[in-house]
Formats: structure tokens, sequence, C-alpha cells
């Protein structure tokens, strides 16, 4: 029997209600009518749905792990049917896929939008757009929490000392998320407003960064970046959700702590400083080293930002940075840079075990005493091979909608990361707006997989194939 924690969605509801309310006061502080009974609308359904969920009375036995999948599905697809309210009633006249398929790229925190002009667009439903990416970003960090269990003893390492994590646990690690989250949001906003950005888009931007989101308040980001400074602010901060949404806390806190809840993000520090110095020394002589800085950071954090300058010859490498992806504590997408590292050290351990018999090499990850086993490298080879499987098939789909191959293998990936369309990967105006029906719902549902394949899909493939 199905044993769903609905009293786990119940909260997101809840939240919803609250930006709703905001959305409200906002509507009203600038006298923008136009859209105002659309979140009536949507705060009353979100508060009743809230309260019923938090009513509902489910069965004390301890859930499955399954269980708690399902549960995480059911909010991947539920919450947006409350977030596409203020779309779909809006006087813009949308169908209910398009309002549908853009509520799911923010809640997924892609970016992709049926959208051709956001000037067109009143600044209520503008600040919606950025609010369903923040509440998606939360609710993919508060997902790993709950689905813990699933994941090897080192990520958890990364968290707690306790390799088990009982309810007053998860609810501890939960509530210190949300805080930090909402907490790096504020720093993020006051910020921007330190360099000269406008306060309106400031909060926009504040939503969409700490959740790897692609949604801007305005059409191009050049009319944002007015200079050399504020892109490397804007960049840096990008990095706030590459690295792990702990690692300011574990920095501050150092001192009651080991090195296992740095080991990662030291990791990424490495990775990013030697990315950068190559782009520095071989790639910006004809070049902006700036954009490039930028097109580096909003990549690598799967934003997919850029500033509308054609860098075909780097299209590649900006895809594969955006393939590899970044903390696993992050609201970034990508296959995690530590799984392809570790994966990585283990097969040269491997092969030069044969050239070097007598040799021991020990598979272990530098600024920490962790091993990893053989039945973790089992799930890093696994997640490379769903990826490609994952490829493959919306690459074919894309293709069969008429979609050329080439854009269709870069949108795929792009989906499948969760990154938004961008000049650094050659599809800076791609219409979404008029694809095929056929053609958005594949995209609604690979972008859901995107943000939910090492959740899920490597769970189920384990109890269907590992049965032991």
């Amino acid at each position: 029997m199905i044993n769903l924690q609905v009293k786990y969605l119940s909260f997101f509801f809840g939240l919803i209600s609250i930006l709703s309310f905001f959305n409200i006061i906002y509507s009203y502080y600038l006298n923008l009518y136009l859209n105002l009974d659309t979140y009536y609308i949507s705060f009353g359904l979100s508060l009743a749905i809230s309260v019923l969920f938090y009513k509902i009375k489910t069965p004390e036995k301890k859930q499955s792990i399954f269980d708690k999948i399902l549960t995480v599905l059911l909010g991947y697809f539920l919450i947006p049917l409350i977030l596409t309210i203020p779309f779909y009633f809006s006087i813009y006249n949308l169908t209910f896929l398009n309002s549908f398929f853009e509520t799911i790229s923010g809640f997924t925190s892609t970016g992709f939008t049926i959208f051709e002009n956001i000037k067109l667009i009143d600044q209520s439903l503008i600040l919606w757009r950025s609010s369903t990416q923040w509440i998606g970003g939360l609710y993919f960090l508060f997902s790993i929490i709950f689905l813990i269990d699933i994941y090897d003893e080192n990520f958890k390492k990364t968290l707690t000392n306790y390799f088990s994590f009982n309810s007053s646990e998860i609810l501890k690690q939960a509530i210190k998320i949300f805080l930090l989250y909402s907490g790096l949001t504020l720093i993020i906003f006051i910020i921007l407003n330190i360099f000269s950005f406008r306060a309106f888009d400031s909060l926009n931007l504040a939503f969409t960064l700490i959740s790897s989101g692609g949604f801007l308040p305005v059409n191009d980001l050049s009319s944002i970046l007015k200079n050399n400074y504020q892109i490397i602010i804007f960049s840096l901060l990008m990095l706030l959700s590459f690295f792990s949404i702990f690692f300011i806390y574990n920095l501050t806190f150092f001192k009651n702590r080991n090195l296992n809840f740095l080991y990662e993000d030291l990791h990424l520090i490495i990775y990013f400083a030697i990315v950068v110095t190559i782009f520095f020394l071989f790639f910006s002589f004809n070049n902006n080293f700036f954009d490039n800085f930028l097109s580096i950071c909003s990549s690598m954090s799967n934003i997919g930002f850029s500033l509308n300058s054609e860098k075909t010859n780097l299209n590649i490498i900006f895809l594969i940075l955006v393939i590899i992806g970044g903390s696993f504590f992050s609201t970034s997408s990508g296959l995690r840079f530590i799984k392809i590292f570790s994966l990585f050290n283990y097969s040269l351990n491997q092969i030069l075990s044969f050239s070097k018999p007598k040799n021991i090499f020990i598979n272990k990850l530098i600024f920490t005493k962790i091993n990893f086993d053989f039945n973790e490298i089992n799930k890093y080879f696994l997640s490379i091979l769903i990826f490609i499987l994952s490829l493959f098939i919306l690459t074919c789909l894309l293709t069969i909608a008429q979609i050329d191959f080439h854009s269709s293998v870069k949108l795929s990936i792009l989906t499948l990361m969760n990154t938004v369309n961008s000049s650094s990967y050659g599809l800076t105006e791609f219409d979404f707006a008029n694809l095929h029906f056929f053609t958005k719902y594949c995209l609604i549902l690979f972008m859901i997989i995107g943000r939910i394949e090492l959740l899920t899909i490597l769970l189920l493939l384990k109890k269907f194939l590992f049965k032991n």
C-alpha cells in the first residue's frame, strides 16, 4: 500500500500562499491591478491545500524509500499546478500548456520561457516567475534531505556526523537549509543593491541566483550589467548555487567540525581555479575575459546566463561545464563534479594496477581520509549511463519534432541539466512558445527527470536490478 507523506508537501503549499500574499501586497503598493485576482485564487487554493494536507492522517508505520520518492514526484507535478494559476488566468491569454511549461521551467530552475518580450509583462507577474524558481530550489534541497537514505555515507558526512538520519535530525537540517537559503537570498539582494542594481531587478535576480534558475526580469542581461565591476560581482554571486548550501555555514563553524564537511567544496575550488586559469591563458585573446568569466560561472552553476556575445568555438566547452555541474548539496544540476572525479580516480587506479600489479592504489579523495567503495563507483557509473540514455532519447524526440540535430543535442543537454539557453551554447533565440504540444510535453517531462534523476532513477534501478 502506498503511504505518501503529504504533510511534507503541505509546507510548500503554505509557502505558495505566503508568496501569493506578498504579490497581492506588491500589486496594491504599485497599483498593478491587471492580474490581482489571480493571486487571490492562488492564495486561497494553496492555503486550503496546505491545511488539508497537514490535517490528513497518515499511517504511523515507517515510510519506505519508495513511498518517499513517490511523494517527491507528486510534488513536482502538483505544486506547479498551483503555481500555474497566475499565468493561466492572466491577461496575456496563455494556454494551459504554455502556462504549465513556464511554471515547470521555473520550478525546475531551468529558465526556458514562452514569453518573447519580458517588457510587456507587468512587474507582479515577473516577480511571480522568479518566485517559482525560488520555491523550486528550496523544494529540491528539502527533497535531498527527505531522501537522504538513498545516498552513500560520504555525502551524509558533509551534513552531519550521524550515519542514519532520524526524524529529529531531518527536521534540524531542514530548518538549517531554510534559514541558509533565505539568508543567502537576502544577502544577494543587498549586495546587488550596493552595486547599483535596480531594486526590482535585485529582488528577481536574488530569487534566480540562489535557485540556479534561468529567468531574467529583462530581455537582455546586458541591460542590467553596465560595467565590469557589476559583471564580476554578478558572476561571483552565481557561484553561491555552485558550492554547497552549507559551505559558508561550515566555514563559519569550522572549529567544531572536521575536514569531511568541506572536502567537496575544496575540490570545487580547485576545479574552478583550474578552469578560470585555462580560460585566462588560452581563450581570452580575442574575447573579453569578463564575458568569459561570467559564462564560466554561469555554466558551472547551471544557470546559463551570457552577455549575448557569440562564442561559437567555446560552445562545447561551456556545455561540458554544464554537464559536470557543481556541489551535491546545492541547487545546481549536473552529474556532480565530485562523482566524476571519484569515478576518474578509481578508473585510473584500476588501469595502473594492471601495469604495476605490485603497487597498492588507494581510492581516497584528497583533503580527507574518506575512501569510496565499489558500490559507490557503480552508482556513479550508472548515473552517467542514465544521462547518456536520457540524452539519446530526448535528442531523438526533438529531432522527430523537426528540430535540427545540432540544436536538438544542445537543447537536450540544457534540458537535462536544467540550464537556460543562451549565446554561450549557441541557442540564444529559441522559440519555445510555438513548439508542438508533444515537444513541450517532452521538455516538461525531461526537465523534471533532470531535476530528480539522482534522487529516484538510481534507486529504482537498484530496487529492480540489485535486489540484494
